[in-house]
């Protein structure tokens, strides 16, 4: 049973990965989510139900458009498959219980603005407008193991340490950063919203390094730090209360 329902969970992740593709994509220029439908952005030919299949129309089309033969960007498997993969790991740490919700909804989120940052270098106001309701709504329903005023100190410090870094290199980080960091710490409170900046840091540096060292990016290119601020949210998120408990542990 536990199985099926794991199952069920990643070819749902799948599904609304493609269609997450299509808000992340659409949405910062300004298109309507909902039509024209989809089609090749290079002919402009519609796509058909075989197209859509999410991560296997793109192996069996091998990345290109069966009509013109343009490559199709890498991220629209790369986003569906990761949606998958991420519902799972949200199912497998917190089975089926009423955190699952808030976590399927912030691996939602993360999921949008990583991709539409990566494109666009942009995390769209609107889509961290729909969904800060609803993760405030969540955590009023589902307090998880912090009080209220946790979860509303770490919207506060996960978007003025944004602030004030931007500040401080005038312009060094992005307000879409900021606006980010405010809705994540709706969901995981301020000591571990806090975590979740440092390994970002972390995980910016260390990546930012070897693409340079790779020469895959130069000196003073700006990149984008959305994904980085994504994947450090949902490591603390997941593993934010042990990583506190070993440090506690170490300190004696």
């Amino acid at each position: 049973m536990n199985a099926l329902i794991a199952c069920y969970v990643f070819i749902l992740g799948l599904v609304l990965g493609s269609f997450y593709n299509v808000v992340a994509l659409r949405v910062p220029a300004k298109q309507s989510i909902v039509k024209p439908p989809s089609a090749c952005p290079s002919c402009g030919t519609q796509l058909k139900t075989r197209d859509l299949v999410p991560v296997f129309s793109y192996l069996f089309s091998r990345g290109k458009c069966r009509h013109c033969q343009s490559k199709v960007s890498i991220l629209y498997p790369i986003g569906e498959l990761a949606t998958g993969l991420l519902f799972l790991w949200v199912y497998v740490t917190y089975s089926i219980s009423s955190e699952t919700i808030v976590g399927l909804t912030l691996v939602s989120l993360l999921v949008i603005i990583t991709i539409s940052d990566l494109k666009f270098m942009r995390i769209p106001n609107q889509v961290l407008l729909f969904f800060l309701p609803i993760v405030i709504l969540l955590r009023l329903i589902v307090p998880g193991n912090e009080a209220w005023w946790s979860y509303v100190l770490g919207a506060v410090l996960g978007c003025g340490i944004i602030v004030l870094i931007a500040l401080v290199t005038r312009g060094g980080m992005g307000m879409g950063d900021a606006k980010l960091l405010f809705v994540c710490g709706m969901v995981l409170g301020w000591s571990h919203i806090l975590i979740a900046f440092v390994l970002a840091c972390l995980l910016g540096s260390l990546l930012g390094g070897v693409l340079l060292f790779s020469g895959i990016i130069k000196r003073k290119q700006p990149i984008p730090f959305g994904p980085y601020l994504a994947a450090g949210v949902l490591i603390a998120y997941g593993y934010g209360s042990d990583m506190i408990q070993v440090y506690l542990n170490l300190l004696g």
